[in-house]
């Protein structure tokens, strides 16, 4: 079964012949005598289509906010393709003779996966059967313990000191965190943490490296796969070093949202400062200065790694957050607000990152803040962030990634852009002159 669940449907057949067997399709449907009364009829079906598919989007998206924010121009264009097309095929069903009939009939489901593939590329997370699905079907792998716990962390940055040996493997390597991490302490139900060994990670009398607690979007998963990419290129200019990535579940189920907090939705917060947290220091060959940390996440992710960062500087000297809300609960705050704080404005306001910012102390915190420049819909929240996040003293950064939204790209240039901003804070490059 899990070779179904690992096709690619990105870019292999699964993708490509539903799209030309849609395409074939509709031409299968459009072609016909043109008669007055099938011109009017189709063209009606069309526009009919196609608006009802916009009016369903807006409705969905910004009225009841579905799906947790904006979404990308695909799916602004697919979806009422989509819709029109299954409209045409309605207008046929009813149109003799009976193998064009059958043909509209396998048209509406094949148009809705067609929709579905093209959009789930256009973000290009999702990039299996099983991802789709939220079927993990990623190996596990063993824990990489330090040599000496109780050792103190050295004194010189790691590159200082690293001399890549001739076996080091050309790629790092990621999987499931295997025992999985406890949640003695939080009794979170999260889903399985996957973990990052880069190449100088994976050899004999390895170094202890900094790391990166990272946080995916909502719905999402636990996945290292897009970050591991990231790291496995600053490797390949970094003499193999890079950060160890801890990429945990901050949702518990793909659709919920927790909000980063302790709170009757789940104990996310709890779960990531004294479950995680603990583990990864005394567990894991990382350094355990605070300067060596990192906690970064993408959209829902980023807000939590912004609240966290903001609210424990003393564990994260590093902020990374890729494309983030501005704040917990953003897309449904007047159910948030009734929900989880019993209408108090005030007690909401107060884990917001900003106002967390506006009181603390930061004289040593780095926090970058990226977002596509072709994201509109969280670009003013990025901006907000490294505003107050400058304003409070840290040192912030605010990148704009060309040609990038809120998908694959987005990820993968402002995972790019940040490590390569905090390589020499982390040791793992000199110091550039």
């Amino acid at each position: 079964m899990d070779w179904l669940l690992d096709v690619d449907i990105v870019g292999g057949a699964a993708f490509w012949a539903p799209c030309l067997l849609s395409a074939a399709a509709l031409l299968v449907l459009l072609v016909r005598r043109p008669t007055r009364r099938w011109v009017i009829a189709a063209a009606s079906a069309l526009l009919i289509g196609v608006l009802l598919g916009l009016i369903g989007l807006w409705l969905a998206v910004d009225v009841l906010g579905a799906f947790g924010g904006p979404v990308d121009t695909a799916t602004w264009v697919w979806v009422p393709v989509c819709t029109g097309g299954i409209a045409l095929a309605l207008v046929t069903i009813a149109r003799p003779p009976l193998w064009r009939r059958v043909v509209a009939v396998v048209a509406i489901p094949l148009f809705i996966l067609t929709a579905g593939l093209i959009i789930n590329a256009a973000y290009g997370i999702t990039t299996t059967v099983g991802a789709v699905l939220f079927v993990n079907t990623t190996p596990g792998i063993a824990v990489i313990p330090p040599t000496d716990a109780a050792a103190d962390d050295p004194a010189e940055p790691v590159v200082d000191t690293w001399t890549p040996p001739a076996d080091l493997p050309q790629h790092g390597r990621y999987g499931v965190i295997d025992p999985p991490i406890p949640n003695d302490a939080s009794g979170f139900d999260a889903r399985g943490a996957q973990v990052y060994y880069p190449p100088a990670a994976l050899v004999a009398d390895a170094p202890r490296l900094p790391v990166v607690i990272m946080m995916m979007g909502q719905p999402g998963s636990p996945d290292a796969a897009i970050i591991a990419s990231v790291l496995d290129g600053f490797a390949a200019q970094h003499d193999g070093l890079a950060p160890i990535a801890v990429v945990i579940d901050q949702l518990g189920t793909p659709f919920a949202d927790p909000l980063c907090l302790d709170s009757n939705r789940g104990q996310a917060e709890s779960y990531i400062m004294d479950d995680v947290v603990p583990w990864v220091r005394d567990t894991l060959r990382v350094l355990r200065e605070r300067t060596d940390w990192v906690v970064a996440g993408y959209s829902n992710g980023g807000q939590c790694a912004t609240y966290l960062g903001s609210k424990y500087p003393e564990t994260f000297g590093s902020i990374l957050a890729v494309s983030p809300e501005e704040f917990a609960g953003e897309s449904d705050r007047a159910g948030v607000l009734d929900e989880v704080f019993g209408g108090d404005q005030a007690a909401y306001d107060a884990v917001k990152a900003t106002t967390i910012m506006g009181e603390g102390d930061y004289p040593d915190t780095r926090a970058i803040f990226t977002v596509g420049a072709e994201d509109p819909g969280y670009v003013d929240d990025t901006k907000r962030l490294a505003r107050a996040a400058s304003g409070a003293g840290m040192d912030a950064t605010f990148i704009s990634i060309p040609n990038a939204d809120h998908g694959r790209s987005g990820i993968v240039g402002g995972l790019t852009a940040g490590f390569d901003l905090l390589a020499t804070r982390l040791g793992l490059a000199a110091a550039r002159g």
